[in-house]
């Protein structure tokens, strides 16, 4: 049939195209595949407050969210 270099070249390619796909989607990813502006930035993203005062503040806040919305709610019906 082919004989044994046809052999060991398919052989080699069997080992070799597996590695070399890897090869090429595994290096350099954050530059080939990434799309510009997809995460926001530290400044647009909300922030956790840790104090207890924040947190309060917070509370309050979304408190003051809710009675808003409840109050719209009803006045819409």
């Amino acid at each position: 049939m082919g004989g044994s270099n046809l052999e060991v070249f398919k052989f080699g390619m069997y080992i070799m195209f597996p590695i070399a796909v890897m090869y090429y989607f595994g290096t350099n990813l954050d530059q080939r595949f990434s799309v510009q502006g997809f995460w926001p930035d530290a400044n647009a993203t909300h922030k956790i407050p840790h104090e207890r005062e924040e947190i309060l503040s917070e509370l309050e806040r979304m408190k003051q969210r809710r009675l808003e919305k409840k109050f719209k709610r009803e006045e819409d019906s």
